[in-house]
């Protein structure tokens, strides 16, 4: 995975090998998960633990591991 910077004052987010996520940032500060979709949507997701951060990660199937963990589990909001 590799380090990109989004313009947009968005987070710093690494790109993942997935069909459906293109990149996935956090910021522990606020404990936010920003996720980047393949159609270029972006979400953030408030009161994310680090843990399941680490673990979103390391899932070998990222979409998944998304639909079964974060998905409809966090507040969220699009932002771009």
């Amino acid at each position: 995975m590799s380090l990109i910077k989004k313009k947009g004052g968005l987070m710093e987010r690494r790109t993942v090998g997935s069909s459906s996520l293109t990149s996935m940032g956090y910021d522990s500060r606020s404990e936010t998960l920003e996720v980047e979709f393949t159609n270029g949507a972006v979400y953030q997701y408030y009161n994310v633990p680090l843990t399941l951060y680490e673990a979103f990660i390391a899932a070998a199937s990222k979409g998944q591991f998304y639909n079964s963990q974060i998905k409809d589990a966090f507040p969220y909001a699009r932002v771009a």
